[in-house]
C-alpha cells in the first residue's frame, strides 16, 4: 500500500537532516514500504552487495548511539537502518540474480558471460578496490531510502560519524569480518523541520567537458 504524496523531485528539493525526533512509532507498513523502495536501488553488475539491518530496540538503538559517540539521533528515532556493504558477495553464484535478470530479459548471452567470468570484480581485487565499490553500491541504496523517506512523509538523518567495529558489535557482525559499515540512516518523525543551510551555486559544481578546481 502505497502512502507516497511527493514526487522524487518535491522529496529531492524538500529533504533535510533531521537531528532530532519524537517518539512516535513507525508504523510497520510504512517502514515495510520504504525498505521496499530501498531494495530497488540499482548496484554494480546488479551484484546487490549491500544490505539493511533495521534496528528498532532500545538496546540495539543505544548501542548505535555509543557506537556513533553518543550522537542522539539513535536515541530517538524509532528506527536505524544500518547500510552493510558486502566486498565479497560477487565470489557467490548468486544464481537467483542470474535467473531473475535473465527471466526478466534484462541481460543478453554476451552480458550473461561477463558477469559470469567476473573479470571487473577480479580486476577491482588486484586494485584493491572491492571494499569501495561496495561502499559505494551501499550509499547509492542509503540515498534511495532518504529520498523515499521525504516521499513517505517521514524524516531521516545520514550518519557518518561512528566506530565500525562497534556498529559492527552492535548488529552482529565480528570486528573482523570482511563486511564494511557504509553508513547509519535514523528514521522517523522529526521534532521540527530544520531550515535548509544552502548550497553552492551550481556553478560551483558542474563543469562542462573538463573538472576546473
Amino acid at each position: 500500500m502505497s502512502t507516497q504524496t511527493l514526487s522524487v523531485t518535491e522529496a529531492i528539493r524538500t529533504r533535510r537532516t533531521v537531528r532530532h525526533y519524537r517518539p512516535d512509532p513507525l508504523d510497520p507498513a510504512l517502514l515495510d514500504e520504504l525498505l521496499d523502495l530501498a531494495v530497488q536501488a540499482p548496484s554494480a553488475w546488479n551484484m546487490q552487495d549491500r544490505s539493511i539491518v533495521v534496528v528498532t530496540s532500545e538496546a540495539g538503538r543505544t548501542a548505535l548511539s555509543e557506537a556513533a559517540f553518543g550522537q542522539p539521533q539513535p536515541l530517538e528515532a524509532p528506527a536505524v537502518l544500518v547500510f552493510v556493504a558486502d566486498p565479497g558477495a560477487w565470489t557467490g553464484t548468486n544464481a537467483d540474480i542470474v535467473e531473475q535478470a535473465t527471466r526478466n530479459g534484462a541481460w543478453n548471452e554476451q552480458f550473461l558471460a561477463k558477469f559470469d567470468s567476473r573479470a571487473d570484480y577480479h580486476s577491482m581485487r588486484e586494485r584493491g578496490l572491492l571494499r569501495e565499490n561496495a561502499v559505494k553500491n551501499a550509499m547509492i541504496a542509503a540515498t534511495y531510502v532518504m529520498l523515499a523517506a521525504t516521499g513517505l512523509g517521514l524524516d531521516s538523518a545520514p550518519m557518518n560519524g561512528w566506530d565500525e567495529a562497534l556498529v559492527k558489535q552492535a548488529i552482529g557482525i565480528d570486528a573482523d569480518a570482511e563486511p564494511a559499515i557504509a553508513v547509519l540512516v535514523a528514521v522517523g518523525y522529526g521534532t521540527g523541520t530544520p531550515p535548509h543551510p544552502g548550497r553552492r551555486p551550481r556553478e560551483r559544481a558542474v563543469f562542462t567537458e573538463r573538472y576546473l578546481s
